[in-house]
């Protein structure tokens, strides 16, 4: 069985050839989807007729990717044959690259884990030796996976900032040379590689399998070290004219001088962000305010992690309240994009939204105070349901959309 020609075939390919291709492309994301079928269905699907589905089905078998899973209970007369995909005829490869941490993991053909590893040590530089860090612990790890790499077929890397996913460039890391960063990957570990923004995965991955239901218009709000969002419209991922869509965090919205890491100053995320948590505790200790964090470490070295901490576990009324101020003012901004987009569901994700209510509340609070009424009143806010997996489980399914979309 190999997977490849369907995925990556000649550009002087006939045109009997491509349309067979496409075909199986069609019933092979179809199976995906529903996750069992009978040749009816999938006729009616697809629009194919019965001999030709017939016929797609049987090569598809003979190639080892899909298998008949048994007869389908009718009423009466000859019971029809069901079809489903082999969960073990090629794996998908997700990896989120954060700031500290890389997770990875390999889902099978139905989207199920195989392997997921959370949190491996790693600093992102915009370096050639952190680049090459990076490679080097993806090769690793399918190592250790015992997955044969052949059978991976492919590999989708979530980077912050902007992504051009179509084309494989990130202007944000990595941007060394006119190349694109997904084929500079690819030749280092030798599987088929694509590029995401890391807001993007994640919503994706709440898409799919997380809070959402069958909402079709959604904003997903990464709050993490920075702040990002993520938009679903009418079922689709939205990615704008040059698939930079989505950088909130930069919106210029504060007079407070303080320069972004993006080079302007008053960003969204200046104020709104695990930077301005971390910023505002500290600031906050050194004006005399105490902390469960005070004397346990020097005030420079206290992270964002450790205030996370603080509020999960030891309920810290200190940084409460600075998660309570940021949460308001969210709520405030996010006002504007639910004015504008009408959204059915927002989804609070990221670092920050590990508080939970500590930071939901205040948001709630504030959307009701500064949104139309009548628009938030056919809006639902949720917390992720994914957490810190939305991004890897995002970048599987990117995959499966962008490997075997037929058009």
């Amino acid at each position: 069985m190999n997977l490849s020609i369907l995925l990556d075939y000649p550009e002087d390919i006939s045109l009997s050839a491509l349309k067979l291709i496409k075909l199986k492309k069609s019933i092979i994301k179809r199976l995906t989807l529903t996750g069992y079928a009978t040749i009816a269905e999938l006729g009616r699907k697809t629009d194919f007729s019965i001999p030709t589905v017939t016929k797609i089905i049987s090569e598809l078998i003979e190639e080892g990717i899909i298998f008949e899973t048994g007869k389908v209970g009718t009423a009466g007369g000859r019971r029809p044959s069901q079809y489903g995909i082999n969960p073990n005829a090629c794996y998908y490869l997700g990896v989120e690259v954060k700031r500290d941490s890389i997770s990875i993991g390999i889902q099978d053909f139905n989207n199920s884990f195989v392997k997921l590893s959370e949190n491996i040590s790693y600093t992102l530089e915009n370096t050639r030796e952190s680049l090459s860090s990076l490679c080097s612990i993806i090769n690793q790890f399918v190592a250790d996976s015992g997955v044969k790499r052949e059978k991976i077929i492919g590999a989708c890397i979530n980077l912050s900032g902007r992504i051009n996913s179509r084309k494989g460039f990130s202007y944000s890391y990595f941007f060394f040379e006119e190349k694109p960063l997904s084929e500079i990957i690819e030749s280092q570990i030798h599987i088929k590689t694509f590029l995401e923004n890391d807001t993007r995965a994640m919503t994706y991955g709440e898409y799919n399998c997380g809070v959402v239901k069958n909402e079709k218009d959604v904003i997903f709000v990464n709050i993490g070290w920075g702040v990002g969002i993520g938009i679903i419209s009418n079922g689709k991922l939205y990615y704008g004219k040059s698939g930079y869509s989505g950088e909130f965090g930069h919106s210029p919205v504060f007079n407070n001088e303080i320069i972004c890491h993006c080079g302007k100053k008053g960003c969204l995320e200046t104020e709104i962000s695990g930077i301005a948590l971390e910023r505002k505790f500290k600031m906050a200790l050194e004006r005399g305010s105490t902390s469960i964090l005070s004397g346990k470490k020097a005030i420079s070295e206290i992270t964002v992690d450790d205030i996370l901490t603080a509020i999960n576990e030891n309920e810290d009324t200190l940084a409460i309240e600075i998660i309570d101020e940021i949460g308001s003012q969210m709520g405030r901004y996010l006002s504007m994009l639910i004015n504008i987009f009408n959204p059915e569901l927002v989804i609070l994700g990221g670092a920050l939204a590990e508080t939970g209510t500590y930071l939901r509340l205040p948001v709630r609070t504030s959307i009701q105070k500064y949104s139309l009424s009548l628009v938030n009143l056919d809006m639902e806010l949720k917390m992720s349901s994914l957490g810190s997996k939305a991004g890897v489980i995002g970048a599987c399914y990117i995959l499966r959309d962008k490997l075997f979309r037929s058009e």
